[in-house]
Formats: C-alpha cells, sequence, structure tokens
C-alpha cells in the first residue's frame, strides 16, 4: 500500500511517496515573511481571516456581534479620553511579534509614527496597549497568545472575557507569562499603565440586555 504526505516547501503544496516505516510528520514553522508572501499569493481567500502564532498559521474564530459591540464600546470610551498625540488606536489590525508571530489583536493602542506604520507592522516596542476580546477563544488567548505576547515583551495586555462580564489585565511580562495578573469585573475601573489618566469603567462593556 502506497502512502502519501503533504508538505508545504517556499509556499507551495507538494506530494512525496512514503513508506510504512517512514517516520513522523515534521512540523514546517512558517516566518512571517513567509506568511505575507503567501497572504499576497493568494492563497488565503479574501475573506478568510487567519493569523500566524509561533510559526503555525490560525484560523480565526467569527466575530459575533457581543464581540464587536464590545470592541466599539472600547473604541469609543477611549478614543474619547486619548489624543493623537499620545496614542493612535489600531482595531484588528497586524503586529509583528518576531520572526514567527503576526497575530491580529482585536484593539492596541500604539505610539505615533509619522509613516502611519506604512514602513512595516508594529513592533512590541510600539505597543503601548493590547486587548482581546474572547467568548469561545477565551481558552487559547489564555494558553497560546498570552505567553506570546508576554515573551515578545508587550508591557499590558486586556483580555476581555464576554461571557464572564470581566476583564483580567496581564501586566510586568517575564519570559513567557506574566507577573502581575488581576482581574476586573463591574463596578471597577481599569487604567492602562502608559496612560494613567485614562480610565475605562467595566460595566459600560457589559450593559444590561
Amino acid at each position: 500500500m502506497q502512502n502519501w504526505r503533504i508538505y508545504c516547501a517556499n509556499s507551495t503544496l507538494k506530494l512525496c511517496q512514503w513508506s510504512e516505516m517512514a517516520t513522523p510528520l515534521l512540523r514546517k514553522k512558517f516566518t512571517v515573511q513567509a506568511f505575507e508572501r503567501m497572504a499576497a499569493q493568494g492563497i488565503f481567500a479574501p475573506d478568510e481571516r487567519v493569523e500566524l502564532l509561533a510559526g503555525e498559521i490560525f484560523e480565526m474564530g467569527k466575530i459575533g456581534r457581543r464581540h464587536a459591540a464590545v470592541v466599539r464600546r472600547l473604541l469609543q470610551i477611549l478614543s474619547r479620553q486619548v489624543g493623537e498625540d499620545q496614542a493612535w488606536l489600531d482595531v484588528q489590525n497586524p503586529i509583528v511579534l518576531d520572526d514567527y508571530s503576526q497575530p491580529q489583536p482585536d484593539l492596541t493602542l500604539l505610539r505615533p509614527r509619522a509613516d502611519a506604520y506604512e514602513g512595516g507592522h508594529p513592533r512590541p516596542t510600539d505597543v503601548l496597549l493590547l486587548i482581546e476580546v474572547a467568548d469561545t477563544t477565551l481558552e487559547s488567548d489564555r494558553t497560546v497568545k498570552i505567553p506570546l505576547y508576554a515573551q515578545a515583551g508587550i508591557l499590558e495586555v486586556w483580555l476581555v472575557d464576554l461571557n464572564g462580564q470581566r476583564v483580567t489585565a496581564y501586566r510586568q511580562p517575564q519570559r513567557d507569562d506574566y507577573r502581575l495578573l488581576q482581574i476586573y469585573t463591574s463596578g471597577d475601573v481599569l487604567q492602562p499603565l502608559a496612560m494613567p489618566e485614562v480610565a475605562v469603567a467595566i460595566a459600560p462593556l457589559f450593559p444590561a440586555p
């Protein structure tokens, strides 16, 4: 009986024969450069939402109405308080963590830059605050994305739990974790470390139906 394996080399799918005694498949890590080249070549469908995490390509969850609503509320709250000379609000756009990770967080506060990052996606040192909004992706955000953000040195991450109606703030990155973790619920007010004059009340993010 013949066996076949499919692998990707230089962004091209190839088919090769292997024997019954072949070694297990090796997982190929994609670089950001290869990932962007694949996107430019149309390998991903126009409406396909994917991101690169630790060299692997992940399909992103669909954005539901609750998810979109909370992102809009955060955008409104922050845009009222953050001046353009302080930071830029960026919504669901890529950032480059390292050579193998290019996630698309829901919202970031970025250092202003004259070219609006046309010369290259934001890097960890450009990010003042990163926010992820999650319902079905909550566990993967905690176990996959948060460690990657810590490794890259992202100073502060807010993980918004839609189902639990709470926000977890991750601060003081070290290796693949954050030293300080604080949970905020209705009645609490959250302030970014980089801009302590900005106040985000938790209750308005989750209004009663």
